[in-house]
């Protein structure tokens, strides 16, 4: 029996505003982790994308968009954002600055814009991955797509 698709607000944005994308569902399999998604949904880690959420030394909140295989570097994201350092926030903190959860985080959609950079990777995929905006779900679409709908720069960052 096929699940009715759940409509997050990415989901919804991209819906009006006609950007082509792909809802990818894994939401029995009880992955949350970006390197068991990428497997469970047979993808190829380096195109399925992570959302960091960081903070300034200025006070200033960041997105960083990242390949869930590689790790944000901390001092090339700061350099990247004019910042003399980022820190990752708190998982409790991230609810409410962005409407999302840990785990199910989306570039898209948020509460807020924030200023955001996405690994310069994203550039070599015809498609990527990014989260759809609650946990089970993962939205395909092509970098120039997303470009539609977020403002990011592309980065050296990991």
């Amino acid at each position: 029996m096929k699940r009715a698709e759940i409509k997050t607000n990415a989901i919804r944005l991209l819906e009006q505003k006609k950007i082509p994308f792909t809802v990818h569902n894994y939401v029995d399999s009880g992955v949350i982790s970006g390197m068991e998604v990428a497997q469970v949904l047979g993808e190829d880690p380096e195109m399925v994308f992570k959302t960091l959420v960081t903070v300034g030394k200025s006070g200033e909140h960041y997105v960083f968009v990242v390949p869930v295989n590689r790790e944000l570097d901390l001092k090339k994201a700061a350099h990247a954002a004019g910042e003399k350092s980022i820190s990752m926030i708190k998982s409790k903190e991230l609810l409410d600055l962005t409407g999302y959860i840990h785990g199910g985080c989306s570039p898209v959609g948020m509460k807020k814009f924030f200023k955001t950079f996405m690994d310069k990777s994203a550039e070599s995929h015809r498609t990527i991955m990014v989260s759809g905006g609650k946990i089970g779900y993962q939205i395909e679409i092509a970098p120039e797509e997303l470009s539609k709908v977020i403002r990011f720069t592309l980065e050296d960052i990991v």
